[in-house]
Protein backbone atom coordinates (compact mmCIF):
# COMPACT_ATOMS: atom_id res chain seq x y z
CA UNK A 1 0.00 0.00 0.00
CA UNK A 2 1.56 3.05 -0.85
CA UNK A 3 1.48 6.50 1.79
CA UNK A 4 -0.86 8.10 -1.11
CA UNK A 5 -3.61 5.29 -0.56
CA UNK A 6 -3.06 4.97 3.24
CA UNK A 7 -3.35 8.67 3.79
CA UNK A 8 -6.74 8.69 1.55
CA UNK A 9 -8.28 6.12 4.27
CA UNK A 10 -6.77 8.20 6.90
CA UNK A 11 -8.42 11.27 5.76
CA UNK A 12 -11.63 9.51 5.14
CA UNK A 13 -11.84 7.29 8.23
CA UNK A 14 -9.64 8.74 11.36
CA UNK A 15 -13.20 9.91 12.40
CA UNK A 16 -11.78 12.37 15.06
CA UNK A 17 -12.38 16.00 14.32
CA UNK A 18 -8.99 17.94 15.78
CA UNK A 19 -9.77 20.53 19.00
CA UNK A 20 -8.90 24.30 18.92
CA UNK A 21 -6.61 24.42 21.29
CA UNK A 22 -3.17 24.16 19.81
CA UNK A 23 -1.04 21.01 20.27
CA UNK A 24 2.76 21.72 20.92
CA UNK A 25 3.78 18.10 19.01
CA UNK A 26 5.97 20.46 16.51
CA UNK A 27 7.53 21.89 19.54
CA UNK A 28 7.90 19.14 21.38
CA UNK A 29 9.41 17.17 18.08
CA UNK A 30 12.02 19.63 17.44
CA UNK A 31 12.87 19.76 21.30
CA UNK A 32 13.78 15.94 20.58
CA UNK A 33 15.32 16.14 17.42
CA UNK A 34 18.04 18.16 18.59
CA UNK A 35 19.30 15.94 20.92
CA UNK A 36 18.44 12.53 19.46
CA UNK A 37 19.96 11.03 16.32
CA UNK A 38 16.89 8.75 15.68
CA UNK A 39 17.06 6.04 13.25
CA UNK A 40 14.27 7.15 11.38
CA UNK A 41 11.44 9.77 11.24
CA UNK A 42 9.16 6.83 12.08
CA UNK A 43 11.08 6.71 15.42
CA UNK A 44 10.71 10.19 16.01
CA UNK A 45 6.95 10.79 15.58
CA UNK A 46 6.53 7.65 17.92
CA UNK A 47 8.67 8.77 20.55
CA UNK A 48 6.90 12.41 20.43
CA UNK A 49 3.72 10.45 20.45
CA UNK A 50 4.47 8.69 23.68
CA UNK A 51 5.38 11.98 25.16
CA UNK A 52 2.49 13.42 25.03
CA UNK A 53 0.26 10.29 25.63
CA UNK A 54 1.75 10.18 29.14
CA UNK A 55 -0.34 13.49 30.39
CA UNK A 56 -3.56 11.81 29.27
CA UNK A 57 -3.06 8.60 31.30
CA UNK A 58 -6.56 8.99 32.97
CA UNK A 59 -8.18 8.59 29.48
CA UNK A 60 -6.44 5.02 28.46
CA UNK A 61 -7.32 1.87 28.65
CA UNK A 62 -4.07 0.81 27.74
CA UNK A 63 -0.17 2.47 27.78
CA UNK A 64 2.34 1.19 25.72
CA UNK A 65 5.85 1.42 26.61
CA UNK A 66 8.42 2.47 24.65
CA UNK A 67 11.64 0.24 24.08
CA UNK A 68 14.94 2.60 23.57
CA UNK A 69 16.83 -0.58 22.47
CA UNK A 70 20.92 -0.84 20.63
CA UNK A 71 23.15 -4.20 20.41
CA UNK A 72 26.18 -1.42 21.04
CA UNK A 73 26.31 1.01 24.08
CA UNK A 74 26.94 5.24 23.25
CA UNK A 75 23.57 4.52 20.55
CA UNK A 76 21.63 7.55 22.23
CA UNK A 77 19.34 5.29 24.18
CA UNK A 78 20.03 7.24 27.93
CA UNK A 79 19.64 10.66 26.05
CA UNK A 80 16.67 9.73 24.60
CA UNK A 81 15.20 9.19 28.39
CA UNK A 82 16.74 12.33 29.36
CA UNK A 83 15.22 14.51 27.45
CA UNK A 84 12.05 12.71 28.14
CA UNK A 85 12.05 13.27 31.66
CA UNK A 86 11.93 16.77 31.19
CA UNK A 87 8.71 16.60 29.28
CA UNK A 88 6.33 14.01 30.85
CA UNK A 89 4.50 14.22 34.26
CA UNK A 90 6.16 13.17 37.66
CA UNK A 91 8.91 11.66 35.86
CA UNK A 92 10.76 8.71 38.36
CA UNK A 93 14.21 7.41 37.36
CA UNK A 94 14.27 3.61 37.96
CA UNK A 95 17.98 2.50 37.36
CA UNK A 96 18.65 -0.51 39.72
CA UNK A 97 15.91 -0.19 41.82
CA UNK A 98 14.43 -3.39 44.00
CA UNK A 99 10.67 -4.57 43.00
CA UNK A 100 9.78 -3.34 46.12
CA UNK A 101 10.53 0.69 45.60
CA UNK A 102 8.91 0.27 42.29
CA UNK A 103 6.08 -1.02 43.77
CA UNK A 104 5.27 1.89 46.40
CA UNK A 105 6.54 4.33 44.05
CA UNK A 106 3.43 3.65 41.52
CA UNK A 107 1.04 3.15 44.22
CA UNK A 108 1.32 6.34 45.86
CA UNK A 109 0.15 9.99 45.77
CA UNK A 110 -2.61 11.47 43.51
CA UNK A 111 -0.34 11.48 40.07
CA UNK A 112 0.33 8.56 38.16
CA UNK A 113 4.27 7.97 37.90
CA UNK A 114 6.23 8.04 34.30
CA UNK A 115 8.93 5.25 35.10
CA UNK A 116 12.03 6.15 33.24
CA UNK A 117 13.66 2.40 33.37
CA UNK A 118 17.46 2.77 32.29
CA UNK A 119 19.82 -0.10 31.91
CA UNK A 120 16.81 -2.47 31.45
CA UNK A 121 19.57 -5.26 30.29
CA UNK A 122 21.37 -5.32 33.56
CA UNK A 123 17.93 -6.69 35.01
CA UNK A 124 16.68 -9.28 32.68
CA UNK A 125 20.16 -10.47 31.58
CA UNK A 126 21.82 -13.67 31.65
CA UNK A 127 23.13 -12.51 35.56
CA UNK A 128 19.92 -11.24 36.37
CA UNK A 129 18.69 -12.28 39.94
CA UNK A 130 15.20 -14.22 40.01
CA UNK A 131 13.22 -11.02 41.78
CA UNK A 132 13.45 -9.38 39.11
CA UNK A 133 10.89 -11.66 37.68
CA UNK A 134 8.69 -9.82 39.78
CA UNK A 135 9.79 -6.08 37.89
CA UNK A 136 8.57 -8.30 34.62
CA UNK A 137 5.56 -9.32 36.29
CA UNK A 138 4.57 -5.79 37.37
CA UNK A 139 5.68 -3.92 33.61
CA UNK A 140 3.58 -7.01 32.05
CA UNK A 141 0.15 -6.21 34.07
CA UNK A 142 0.76 -2.27 34.49
CA UNK A 143 0.23 -1.33 30.60
CA UNK A 144 -3.79 -2.05 31.60
CA UNK A 145 -5.61 0.26 33.19
CA UNK A 146 -7.17 -1.00 36.83
CA UNK A 147 -4.00 -3.58 36.87
CA UNK A 148 -2.46 -4.67 40.20
CA UNK A 149 0.65 -6.45 41.77
CA UNK A 150 -0.43 -9.01 44.22
CA UNK A 151 2.26 -9.43 47.43
CA UNK A 152 2.38 -11.13 50.16
CA UNK A 153 3.99 -9.70 53.30
CA UNK A 154 4.49 -11.06 56.40
CA UNK A 155 3.01 -8.78 59.58
CA UNK A 156 4.53 -10.73 62.24
CA UNK A 157 3.54 -14.24 62.25
CA UNK A 158 0.69 -13.60 59.79
CA UNK A 159 0.65 -13.54 56.02
CA UNK A 160 -1.12 -11.17 54.57
CA UNK A 161 -1.98 -10.31 50.69
CA UNK A 162 -1.76 -6.73 48.96
CA UNK A 163 -2.41 -5.36 45.85
CA UNK A 164 -0.48 -2.69 44.62
CA UNK A 165 -1.57 -0.82 41.43
CA UNK A 166 0.56 -0.97 38.47
CA UNK A 167 -0.81 1.03 35.86
CA UNK A 168 1.69 3.42 34.31
CA UNK A 169 3.61 5.06 31.60
CA UNK A 170 7.03 3.22 31.50
CA UNK A 171 9.87 3.63 28.80
CA UNK A 172 12.85 1.82 29.01
CA UNK A 173 16.62 2.11 27.27
CA UNK A 174 18.46 -1.48 27.17
CA UNK A 175 21.59 -2.95 25.30
CA UNK A 176 19.94 -6.42 23.26
CA UNK A 177 16.49 -7.00 23.55
CA UNK A 178 13.73 -7.45 26.76
CA UNK A 179 11.83 -10.42 27.48
CA UNK A 180 9.17 -10.86 24.74
CA UNK A 181 6.54 -10.21 26.80
CA UNK A 182 7.62 -6.60 27.57
CA UNK A 183 8.50 -6.21 23.49
CA UNK A 184 5.12 -7.15 22.69
CA UNK A 185 3.78 -4.48 24.99
CA UNK A 186 5.95 -1.44 24.10
CA UNK A 187 7.11 0.63 20.86
CA UNK A 188 10.27 -0.73 19.92
CA UNK A 189 12.86 1.76 18.44
CA UNK A 190 16.07 0.67 17.83
CA UNK A 191 19.04 2.98 18.32
CA UNK A 192 22.34 3.08 16.28
CA UNK A 193 25.50 5.20 16.81
CA UNK A 194 25.81 8.42 15.33
CA UNK A 195 27.19 8.62 11.78
CA UNK A 196 29.55 11.48 11.20
CA UNK A 197 27.62 13.03 9.44
CA UNK A 198 24.68 13.31 11.75
CA UNK A 199 24.99 16.24 14.12
CA UNK A 200 23.25 16.97 17.47
CA UNK A 201 23.05 19.34 20.59
CA UNK A 202 24.89 18.11 23.60
CA UNK A 203 22.12 18.13 26.20
CA UNK A 204 23.08 19.88 29.43
CA UNK A 205 20.38 19.70 32.01
CA UNK A 206 21.12 22.81 33.21
CA UNK A 207 20.83 24.66 30.09
CA UNK A 208 17.98 23.32 28.53
CA UNK A 209 16.00 21.77 31.23
CA UNK A 210 13.68 24.58 31.75
CA UNK A 211 13.07 24.68 28.01
CA UNK A 212 11.55 20.99 28.38
CA UNK A 213 9.10 22.15 31.21
CA UNK A 214 8.11 25.26 29.85
CA UNK A 215 6.99 22.15 26.91
CA UNK A 216 5.56 19.93 29.34
CA UNK A 217 3.63 22.31 30.91
CA UNK A 218 1.94 23.53 27.45
CA UNK A 219 1.51 19.71 26.93
CA UNK A 220 -0.43 19.38 30.31
CA UNK A 221 -2.52 22.66 29.14
CA UNK A 222 -3.36 21.14 25.84
CA UNK A 223 -3.81 17.20 27.43
CA UNK A 224 -6.57 19.33 29.49
CA UNK A 225 -8.28 20.51 26.55
CA UNK A 226 -9.06 16.95 24.89
CA UNK A 227 -9.28 15.08 27.79
CA UNK A 228 -12.47 14.22 27.81
CA UNK A 229 -12.45 13.20 24.13
CA UNK A 230 -9.74 10.98 24.54
CA UNK A 231 -11.83 8.81 26.70
CA UNK A 232 -14.03 8.03 23.65
CA UNK A 233 -11.52 8.04 20.85
CA UNK A 234 -11.43 4.90 18.91
CA UNK A 235 -8.77 5.54 16.30
CA UNK A 236 -8.58 3.50 13.09
CA UNK A 237 -5.72 1.64 12.72
CA UNK A 238 -3.78 1.52 9.80
CA UNK A 239 -3.11 -2.02 7.57
CA UNK A 240 -1.54 -4.53 9.00
CA UNK A 241 -1.99 -3.30 12.67
CA UNK A 242 -4.03 -5.59 15.04
CA UNK A 243 -4.42 -7.19 17.88
CA UNK A 244 -1.95 -6.38 20.35
CA UNK A 245 -0.22 -4.23 17.93
CA UNK A 246 -3.53 -2.18 17.58
CA UNK A 247 -3.76 -1.79 21.93
CA UNK A 248 -0.24 -0.62 21.80
CA UNK A 249 -0.53 1.45 19.07
CA UNK A 250 -4.18 3.32 20.19
CA UNK A 251 -3.30 5.88 22.21
CA UNK A 252 -0.51 7.02 20.41
CA UNK A 253 -3.18 7.56 17.30
CA UNK A 254 -5.69 8.84 19.27
CA UNK A 255 -3.10 11.73 20.06
CA UNK A 256 -2.47 12.41 16.44
CA UNK A 257 -5.77 13.01 15.39
CA UNK A 258 -6.61 15.30 18.38
CA UNK A 259 -3.42 16.67 17.29
CA UNK A 260 -4.64 17.65 14.01
CA UNK A 261 -2.96 18.51 11.22
CA UNK A 262 -0.39 16.19 9.36
CA UNK A 263 0.01 14.25 12.29
CA UNK A 264 -2.65 11.50 11.60
CA UNK A 265 -1.10 10.37 8.47
CA UNK A 266 2.41 10.61 9.84
CA UNK A 267 1.45 8.44 12.87
CA UNK A 268 -0.19 5.74 10.86
CA UNK A 269 2.78 5.38 8.55
CA UNK A 270 5.49 5.03 11.66
CA UNK A 271 2.78 2.78 13.16
CA UNK A 272 3.15 0.57 10.37
CA UNK A 273 6.91 0.74 9.89
CA UNK A 274 7.69 0.56 13.24
CA UNK A 275 5.88 -2.80 13.61
CA UNK A 276 6.86 -4.19 10.72
CA UNK A 277 10.89 -3.37 11.81
CA UNK A 278 10.02 -5.17 15.40
CA UNK A 279 8.36 -8.53 13.71
CA UNK A 280 11.35 -8.48 11.43
CA UNK A 281 13.36 -8.64 14.41
CA UNK A 282 15.17 -12.02 15.98
CA UNK A 283 12.24 -14.59 16.02
CA UNK A 284 11.89 -17.10 18.60
CA UNK A 285 13.50 -20.62 18.28
CA UNK A 286 10.37 -21.74 17.80
CA UNK A 287 9.31 -19.71 14.57
CA UNK A 288 12.91 -19.96 13.28
CA UNK A 289 12.20 -24.12 13.35
CA UNK A 290 8.98 -23.03 11.40
CA UNK A 291 10.74 -21.18 8.66
CA UNK A 292 13.76 -23.31 8.36
CA UNK A 293 10.64 -26.12 7.71
CA UNK A 294 9.08 -24.73 5.40
CA UNK A 295 12.11 -23.77 3.56
CA UNK A 296 13.44 -27.52 3.47
CA UNK A 297 9.94 -28.80 2.81
CA UNK A 298 9.96 -26.62 -0.71
CA UNK A 299 7.73 -28.91 -2.99
CA UNK A 300 7.72 -32.17 -1.42
CA UNK A 301 4.33 -32.85 0.43
CA UNK A 302 6.05 -35.48 2.54
CA UNK A 303 9.32 -35.61 4.75
CA UNK A 304 10.76 -38.61 6.78
CA UNK A 305 12.39 -37.30 10.07
CA UNK A 306 15.62 -38.31 9.39
CA UNK A 307 15.72 -36.14 6.32
CA UNK A 308 14.44 -33.28 7.85
CA UNK A 309 16.70 -33.44 10.38
CA UNK A 310 19.84 -33.62 7.90
CA UNK A 311 18.14 -30.95 5.59
CA UNK A 312 17.79 -28.37 8.56
CA UNK A 313 21.27 -29.13 9.92
CA UNK A 314 22.53 -28.07 6.32
CA UNK A 315 21.22 -24.93 6.22
CA UNK A 316 24.09 -22.78 6.26
CA UNK A 317 23.81 -20.62 10.17
CA UNK A 318 21.33 -22.33 11.55
CA UNK A 319 21.04 -23.56 15.03
CA UNK A 320 19.92 -26.71 14.77
CA UNK A 321 23.54 -28.27 14.31
CA UNK A 322 24.59 -27.20 17.79
CA UNK A 323 21.81 -27.08 20.37
CA UNK A 324 23.90 -26.37 23.74
CA UNK A 325 26.62 -29.14 22.05
CA UNK A 326 24.13 -31.35 20.56
CA UNK A 327 22.39 -31.69 16.75
CA UNK A 328 18.49 -31.53 17.22
CA UNK A 329 17.46 -35.43 17.00
CA UNK A 330 13.91 -36.70 16.57
CA UNK A 331 12.83 -36.32 19.75
CA UNK A 332 14.10 -32.95 19.78
CA UNK A 333 12.34 -31.61 16.48
CA UNK A 334 8.91 -33.72 17.80
CA UNK A 335 8.52 -31.75 21.24
CA UNK A 336 9.80 -28.57 19.87
CA UNK A 337 6.11 -29.21 16.95
CA UNK A 338 4.21 -30.31 19.87
CA UNK A 339 4.02 -26.88 21.27
CA UNK A 340 2.17 -25.89 18.06
CA UNK A 341 0.02 -28.55 17.48
CA UNK A 342 2.04 -31.15 14.99
CA UNK A 343 3.10 -34.33 15.60
CA UNK A 344 5.11 -37.10 13.63
CA UNK A 345 3.38 -39.73 11.57
CA UNK A 346 3.78 -42.78 9.59
CA UNK A 347 4.19 -41.53 6.22
CA UNK A 348 5.17 -43.00 2.50
CA UNK A 349 7.71 -42.04 0.70
CA UNK A 350 8.14 -44.81 -2.56
CA UNK A 351 8.15 -48.34 -1.26
CA UNK A 352 9.19 -47.06 2.56
CA UNK A 353 6.60 -45.73 5.20
CA UNK A 354 8.90 -43.99 7.66
CA UNK A 355 8.22 -41.80 10.81
CA UNK A 356 7.90 -38.40 9.29
CA UNK A 357 5.72 -35.11 8.43
CA UNK A 358 3.15 -34.13 6.39
CA UNK A 359 3.12 -30.61 4.62
CA UNK A 360 -0.59 -30.49 5.17
CA UNK A 361 -0.04 -30.73 8.93
CA UNK A 362 2.14 -27.74 9.22
CA UNK A 363 0.15 -25.36 6.34
CA UNK A 364 -1.85 -24.44 9.27
CA UNK A 365 0.98 -23.47 11.44
CA UNK A 366 3.05 -21.89 8.79
CA UNK A 367 0.08 -19.54 8.24
CA UNK A 368 -0.53 -18.94 11.89
CA UNK A 369 2.90 -17.93 12.42
CA UNK A 370 5.21 -17.26 9.46
CA UNK A 371 2.05 -15.80 7.10
CA UNK A 372 1.75 -16.70 3.60
CA UNK A 373 4.95 -16.50 1.50
CA UNK A 374 5.71 -12.39 0.78
CA UNK A 375 2.64 -11.47 2.31
CA UNK A 376 2.56 -9.96 5.80
CA UNK A 377 2.90 -6.70 7.73
CA UNK A 378 6.48 -6.01 6.31
CA UNK A 379 5.29 -5.75 3.20
CA UNK A 380 2.63 -3.19 4.29
CA UNK A 381 5.44 -1.51 5.88
CA UNK A 382 7.52 -1.33 2.64
CA UNK A 383 4.85 -0.33 0.74
CA UNK A 384 3.88 2.45 2.84
CA UNK A 385 7.59 3.85 3.08
CA UNK A 386 9.08 3.56 -0.22
CA UNK A 387 6.85 6.78 -1.64
CA UNK A 388 8.26 8.57 1.31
Amino acid sequence: MTVAKLLQLVDGAAGFAPVTAPAPLAELEAYFARFVAYPSEHARVAHTLWAAHAHLMDAWQSTPRIAFLSPEPASGKSRALEITETVVPNPVQAVNVTPAYLFRKIGEGDTLPTVLFDEADTVWGPRASTENEELRGLLNAGHRRGAVAGRCIVVGKTVRTEELPAFCAVALAGLGDLPDTILTRSVIVRMRRRAPHEAVEPFRPRLHEAEGHALRNRLAGWADSVRAAMAEALPTMPPGVCDRDADVWEPLLAVADAAGGDWPQRARVAAVALVAAAKAGTPSLGVRLLADLRTVFGDREVMSTVEILKDLCAIEESPWADLKGKALDARGLSNRLKAYGVSPTTVRIGEHTPKGYRKSDLFDTWQRYLGGPGIGVATSATNATAAE
